[in-house]
């Protein structure tokens, strides 16, 4: 399984994305493809997107912890490892009033 979320794709990837992959809300993709499929599909998003896509992608694996996840550009998230398992944070938006 696949999930891709991103701020924003290219018109030509976001088109090639619906082949493979449910469109459950604007730029949020979601499948159930192969291993094998997966891989390239990663491979073509990250050569095909601009940094300012901002993708973030979550992928199944078979080993553990049964996940892997990638990030690309800037996303309102951030991807933090501890001890061997990654994590994905909300970044904290600056108070104005402190």
């Amino acid at each position: 399984m696949v999930v891709v979320i991103a701020n924003d794709l290219p018109p030509a990837v976001r088109g090639r994305m619906k082949l493979w992959f449910v469109e459950a809300r604007a730029n949020v993709f979601v499948s159930g493809i192969k291993d094998a499929v997966a891989d390239r599909v990663i491979t073509y998003l990250f050569q095909s997107c601009r940094n300012n896509s901002g993708l973030l992608v979550f992928q199944k694996i078979s080993t553990p912890p049964y996940y892997k996840i990638w990030g690309m550009g800037d996303t309102k998230h951030k991807i933090s490892i501890i001890d061997g398992l990654q994590l994905v944070f909300e970044k904290l938006e600056k108070d104005n009033n402190h």
